[in-house]
């Protein structure tokens, strides 16, 4: 099994739009460790090609999901200049090949965090604000047919982010208690409370240094970092404008044409 030849496959899915196989199907004993190295090869090449890596994203967060993949721990993915849509704006569907969106909470850093050891005093020490967001995410592998080792292979699943609100200091936040709604072209959705993310975003942040810290990476000053998940994915149609709502920090939205 070839790393770079696996990181192309996964590319020129994005590029065409095109989904693949399963890769879990593919190469059936890939492990988490080959997925992670496959995700940072697509990563250096876009990097190699004018991108910028500007953020990190964890995923998986959830008890449900976790259950779902059979895995005991989140994944992560990383976040590129240009996947970052401005709050309100319009994106095209014809940029995806199946999108779903989700709603979470975003950490903005001031300064550097690199595992191991990272505690959640040391996340409120490193972040400058936290901020509302909307994910984008998107499968390269189609139909959504994946495991564990396919959504970290394909970046965490991750396309776009949109970042809302205003930039509010952590201080004084009990971001575990925080209450979320979330609406399809006003109607509403669902709704959450912070806790839903490993019990708290802190905590979600503080992992992600850690895990990071095997492959030696940081997360870097000025980086933004989608904490997780609050509440299920959900699949977009063409004319639809979500919305979404946090007490203290404000809301973040997204229309797809």
């Amino acid at each position: 099994m070839n790393i770079t030849e696996i990181a192309t496959l996964l590319l020129e899915a994005e590029e065409k739009k095109r989904p693949i196989d399963p890769l879990t199907t593919l190469f059936p004993h890939l492990t988490a460790d080959e997925a992670y190295q496959i995700q940072l090869a697509q990563i250096k090449h876009k990097v190699e090609n004018g991108r910028i890596i500007v953020g990190k994203k964890i995923g998986l967060t959830s008890k449900a999901m976790q259950d779902m993949l059979q895995v005991s721990e989140p994944d992560y993915g990383h976040l590129l200049d240009d996947m970052i849509v401005l709050d309100g704006e319009s994106v095209s569907l014809d940029e995806f090949i199946q999108p779903k969106v989700e709603f979470e909470i975003a950490f903005i850093l001031k300064k550097d965090l690199k595992g191991p050891n990272v505690t959640m005093i040391d996340v409120i020490d490193a972040t400058e604000y936290v901020a509302p967001a909307i994910e984008i995410i998107d499968s390269r592998i189609r139909d959504w047919k994946i495991r564990f080792e396919d959504t970290v292979a394909d970046n965490g699943s991750s396309a776009r982010a949109v970042i809302g609100g205003k930039p509010t200091p952590i201080e004084n936040i009990d971001l575990s208690h925080i209450g979320m709604a979330a609406y399809r072209n006003g109607q509403l959705l669902d709704t959450a409370a912070g806790a839903a993310v490993m019990g708290n975003p802190l905590h979600a942040v503080s992992w992600l240094a850690n895990a990071l810290s095997r492959y030696d990476i940081s997360l870097n000053k000025g980086e933004i970092i989608l904490s997780g998940a609050l509440t299920a994915a959900v699949p977009v149609s063409r004319g639809d404008t979500f919305t979404v709502k946090f007490a203290r920090i404000g809301e973040a939205s997204v229309s797809f044409s």
